[in-house]
């Protein structure tokens, strides 16, 4: 009877275990979705704001024409090619903000100082988000690694969760302005 409920004990504990590594699990893949949906929501917040100054006309011609193409694109990929279309708008944005006369022409428009500290916060907080959610992501697939989640499918039916890579390299030139405003 003695060994019996040495048994009975040790299953319970062994469920519990498992129980609370699924919650961990669980929680993680939250915390991959709400980091996803931060991130969804800074690179909407970028391209939006680049595709403002596009069309603003305080930018050259040229540059208006790339940085609204590159906006526009990266608002309108489809999950496959996103990664690709934001690497394609910070290489815009670094184009067209690779020279510190282009800053200035923006902010001395009417506007335009707004426009740019909103883009300068933009640039800054991608990287930022993207780093989070793939520190997210990273940690739910080191979990789902564990032998323990595999051989008894804590994971459940959940995809594994895909890390976002693109170029988020700010233009230098935002970045360095915003570092000078914060002083």
């Amino acid at each position: 009877m003695i060994g019996l409920i040495w048994i009975v004990v040790v299953l319970l504990l062994i469920t519990v275990y498992l129980s609370w590594t699924a919650g961990r699990l669980d929680r993680l893949h939250t915390r991959v979705d709400a980091a996803r949906a931060a991130l969804d929501a800074q690179l909407l917040r970028r391209a939006s704001v680049a595709q403002e100054l596009a069309t603003a006309g305080i930018l050259d011609p040229a540059a208006s024409m790339v940085l609204y193409q590159a906006a526009h694109d990266a608002r309108q990929a489809q999950e496959e090619t996103r990664e690709v279309a934001e690497s394609a708008l910070s290489q815009a944005l670094r184009a067209v903000f690779a020279e510190r006369r282009q800053l200035e022409a923006v902010r001395g428009a009417l506007g335009g100082g707004t426009t740019a500290d909103e883009l300068a916060a933009a640039v800054r907080r991608v990287p930022m988000a993207r780093r989070f959610h793939n520190d997210s992501v990273r940690a739910a697939r080191a979990l789902r690694r564990h032998r323990k989640v595999r051989w008894f499918r804590l994971a459940g039916h959940a995809p594994a969760p895909l890390a976002f890579e693109m170029d988020d390299e700010p233009p230098p030139v935002l970045t360095d302005r915003a570092d000078d405003a914060s002083r």
